[in-house]
């Protein structure tokens, strides 16, 4: 437990010191949303892991029933703001890659991106402190969790967090079912999105290569544009699985327990709830670790600013624009097409890896 709290609390102060101290960084809009995730798991594994932990360990809730209260509901308010980001990225590659690739830049401005995380922070206090706080999740089985906050035997209280039907669909709803669906319909476009502008570059390739090297050079290329796209597959189906891993279990036990009288065993409800809780250590990993420029500030940090680390370019290399003209004017025009293409593809896998 430690170890995560630990793991949560670095990964996410380091993402939070990349962006803050790197320009190129803060040039891009993607990371607005990543920074404000960041927050959002390093509110959870300072304000929320810890408490759970000493529960656990010690076998007892010793901070008072108000607290319990605060507690439980900072813990749904930043769990719920943390899926809501997650479902903000999302939506944004969509956008950036799918719908406006090319005027992303002015369709994003700032204020539709403060809209977008603003939203995911106040919705889940409707949720949250709103309903927890009047005791809206507990009405009807009052006297259910009157008798779990004590055991006679030990002469232990516990923090017991259950709620009722209407609570728990809706919760589970908000929180987990329609992020997700989201996640998987924006997540799945990209990937047919990024495939099929490979594909085209395939073809663009084969046209416009020379008749002496069509064999070689666009085998070259189709390797490469194979590989990257392969990482980009192997990239979102990384974050889709560890965020239905860490959080799937957990929200189908969630609606799942009041319809069965509540007999879910209260070490299954800790085991799925860590589980969740090990998510907000795993996206700072799954969200910048896993981008090169974020690996590189990363580095430059925590090397104490080494100059060995720092980019030449935001874009890195790209592919040059050659205009030779090749058996008459119309491969210039493929050429370029083929160089404006290959360009726009660096910046879709780019957004996606």
């Amino acid at each position: 437990i430690s170890a995560v709290i630990l793991m949560a609390i670095l990964g996410n102060l380091l993402v939070m010191v990349a962006v803050c101290r790197d320009r190129q960084l803060r040039k891009i809009k993607t990371n607005y949303f990543i920074v404000s995730l960041a927050f959002a798991d390093l509110l959870v594994s300072v304000l929320v892991m810890p408490f759970g932990a000493i529960e656990l360990v010690q076998d007892n809730w010793i901070y008072g029933e108000m607290f319990c209260l605060v507690r439980t509901s900072l813990d749904v308010l930043l769990t719920t703001a943390s899926i809501l980001h997650l479902c903000c990225i999302s939506l944004d590659r969509y956008y950036a890659i799918c719908c406006q690739p090319l005027v992303y830049r002015n369709k994003m401005t700032p204020l539709r991106i403060a809209v977008m995380l603003g939203g995911c922070w106040v919705i889940p206090t409707f949720i949250s402190f709103l309903p927890i706080m009047q005791g809206w999740n507990s009405i009807g089985i009052i006297d259910l969790i009157q008798q779990r906050q004590f055991n006679k035997a030990s002469n232990s209280t516990y923090c017991i967090f259950m709620v009722n039907k209407p609570y728990a669909i809706t919760c589970s709803v908000v929180a987990f079912y329609i992020p997700f669906l989201l996640m998987v319909l924006a997540y799945y476009r990209i990937y047919i999105t990024a495939r099929e502008h490979a594909r085209q570059i395939r073809v663009l390739q084969r046209a416009g290569a020379p008749a002496e090297g069509r064999q070689h050079h666009p085998d070259q290329h189709s390797t490469h544009r194979m590989k990257t796209e392969t990482k980009a597959a192997k990239t979102l189906c990384i974050i889709m699985g560890c965020f239905c891993l860490c959080w799937a279990p957990f929200f189908i036990t969630n609606i799942v327990d009041p319809f069965i009288n509540y007999t879910v065993p209260g070490k299954l409800w800790t085991a799925f709830l860590w589980l969740g809780y090990i998510n907000s250590g795993l996206n700072p990993f799954l969200y910048a670790f896993l981008n090169k420029s974020f690996r590189r500030a990363f580095l430059i940090i925590l090397c104490c600013g080494d100059e060995r680390y720092r980019r030449p370019s935001i874009l890195g290399q790209t592919v040059p624009c050659s205009t030779t003209t090749i058996n008459g004017s119309t491969h210039v025009l493929r050429l370029q097409l083929e160089c404006h293409i290959q360009r726009f593809v660096s910046l879709v896998a780019a957004q996606i890896v």
